[in-house]
């Protein structure tokens, strides 16, 4: 009498939980704050970035007169206010970076994908979740900044709020620190090594973009400088009160608006960005 082999259980995939993107947030956001590391870089930056921005306006105003650097009465406030943008800008880009470099160097990026097989909505999941710690974080660090800075502002040059300028800077900081970081999680999307993903953001922001603007003599340089990630995207915090056609009247280059610059530092992590996710379906995990 001859055995027969049952056949192999059939595994039901009815009422297994659907991967939805909600969820994939979710559980980054989860991932990224079970991270000694998150809490610390979150906090590194807002007390640095605030600590700058005391020191710079305190021991600036107790020796020189702004009129004497070129600031008017209404544009110290708002300058003073993002002494420290630069310390936030650096830590804030360890932060996006590390959040996907080091699932890669880890391996637990290999788990990651195993609940999200499509990839790009467990990248993109991320990245959200990196933009909201950043603007959070950045909004954190300006208000710690206003509040430091107003004693040594005082009336005369305290920030306005009515001041369209000066609300504008307010809100740009964080929105400025957000774009840093798209920027920075595209690099380390890219790359997906932590070492190379941070010399090349640092290697942009502190060695490229200075070079640049250190030869304003060259023309080419000249042309593209304003096109640069920092650079650009700093036009939103711009404090100046000639209007934009002034400004092109008397630049060779171009000259870009507060928001247009800004726009340019978003249309440079969303481009990287998409180049790395069409290389995520490409490349092994």
């Amino acid at each position: 009498m001859s055995a027969t082999t049952a056949p192999a259980p059939t595994r039901s995939r009815v009422g297994q939980p659907t991967v939805t993107f909600p969820k994939l947030v979710r559980s980054e956001w989860i991932k990224l704050w079970t991270l000694r590391s998150t809490w610390w870089v979150v906090a590194i930056t807002v007390v640095a970035q605030a600590g700058f921005t005391w020191m710079g306006t305190y021991f600036t105003l107790q020796n020189i007169d702004p009129a004497e650097i070129g600031l008017s009465p209404d544009q110290v406030g708002p300058n003073f206010l993002q002494a420290g943008i630069m310390i936030g800008q650096l830590v804030i880009s360890v932060l996006a970076v590390l959040a996907i470099t080091g699932e890669y160097s880890t391996g637990s990026i290999r788990s990651t994908f195993a609940a999200a097989p499509r990839r790009i909505g467990a990248v993109l999941a991320k990245g959200v979740v990196v933009l909201v710690v950043a603007f959070i974080t950045g909004a954190l660090a300006t208000l710690l900044s206003w509040a430091l800075i107003t004693p040594s502002l005082g009336s005369e040059y305290g920030i306005d709020l009515s001041d369209e300028i000066h609300r504008r800077v307010l809100i740009a900081m964080p929105l400025y620190l957000m774009g840093v970081a798209l920027f920075a999680f595209a690099i380390g999307a890219l790359l997906r090594v932590s070492a190379a993903a941070l010399a090349t953001v640092f290697g942009v922001f502190l060695v490229v973009e200075t070079l640049f603007g250190a030869f304003p003599n060259i023309r080419w340089m000249a042309e593209v400088s304003p096109f640069l990630p920092s650079s650009a995207g700093s036009r939103v915090l711009s404090t100046s009160t000639e209007s934009i056609d002034a400004l092109r009247a008397a630049s060779d280059v171009t000259v870009l608006t507060p928001w247009q610059g800004y726009g340019v530092l978003i249309a440079w992590g969303v481009v990287l960005l998409g180049i790395a996710l069409v290389l995520l379906r490409k490349r092994d995990a």
